[in-house]
């Protein structure tokens, strides 16, 4: 059985950072590539990073600089470390596994629970 469960989410000030991991079982975690969505209130979901099995990085503009899609096979873990948020940020973040092609990231049916984030002074 497929497991995905996110964690770090939480409220932070503009300008500050959270980190956000999720664990993954039930797959062989070195063999997909994963990636990190949001969502938030009122809008579709949306990929924000992606990372291939090789560790290749892909981010949505509005991110790239602050964001950092990370993995470590030995833990089944994908991280997502945010740094400068902005209340646009804010949002229910979910990861997910895929397959990449040509730059491209492709969810299978498999997503957590999500870890809300909120950016707020």
């Amino acid at each position: 059985q497929v497991r995905l469960v996110e964690s770090g989410g939480g409220l932070v000030q503009p300008g500050g950072s959270l980190g956000l991991s999720c664990v993954a079982s039930g797959i062989t975690f070195s063999s997909d590539a994963m990636g990190w969505y949001r969502q938030a209130p009122g809008k579709q979901r949306e990929l924000v990073a992606s990372i291939t099995r090789g560790g290749s990085t892909n981010y949505v503009d509005s991110v790239k600089g602050r964001f950092t899609i990370s993995r470590d096979n030995a833990k089944n873990t994908v991280y997502l470390q945010m740094n400068n948020l902005k209340p646009e940020d804010t949002a229910v973040y979910y990861c997910s596994r895929g397959y990449s092609t040509n730059s491209n990231y492709y969810p299978y049916n498999n997503w957590g629970q999500g870890t809300q984030v909120t950016v707020s002074s």
